[in-house]
């Protein structure tokens, strides 16, 4: 069954940030192929938008920290997939973790029982500088 899912942003002082509406997402789902969803769903809005700053979860490479975001030298599209290979290393180097209804998700190939109103956090240890 496919359900809309809301992520919400954490930094690591508890800092909440940005919402994000996912559509389509199994609420059967390893939490690696929800990271996946979240940065498919992220790079497509913004090739979609060209922004000067990139709000993803994981810097582009050639990108730039900034408060906002990550600012691109040259705005160019991102390539999904190479971003997401981003995201799994970034996970598994402990660069942010994952909440789901206040439980840590610590292995990648986990299994997920979501519902529409499950509370999915994505909170970020450090600037996710290079990924």
């Amino acid at each position: 069954m496919s359900i809309t899912v809301k992520i919400i942003d954490v930094s690591g002082t508890g800092r909440v940030g940005a919402t994000t509406m996912l559509e389509g997402v199994s609420s059967r789902i390893a939490l690696r192929d929800l990271v996946r969803t979240r940065v498919r769903d992220e790079v497509a809005r913004f090739n979609a938008a060209p922004e000067p700053v990139f709000t993803g979860l994981v810097m582009p490479e050639g990108g730039v920290a900034t408060e906002e975001g990550f600012r691109l030298p040259k705005h160019r599209p991102l390539d999904w997939e190479r971003q997401a290979d981003r995201a799994i290393e970034a996970f598994e180097r402990n660069g942010f973790f994952v909440l789901v209804d206040d439980r840590q998700m610590t292995e990648l190939d986990e299994e997920l029982e979501l519902a529409a109103d499950s509370d999915i956090r994505f909170v970020r240890l450090v600037q996710l500088v290079g990924g």
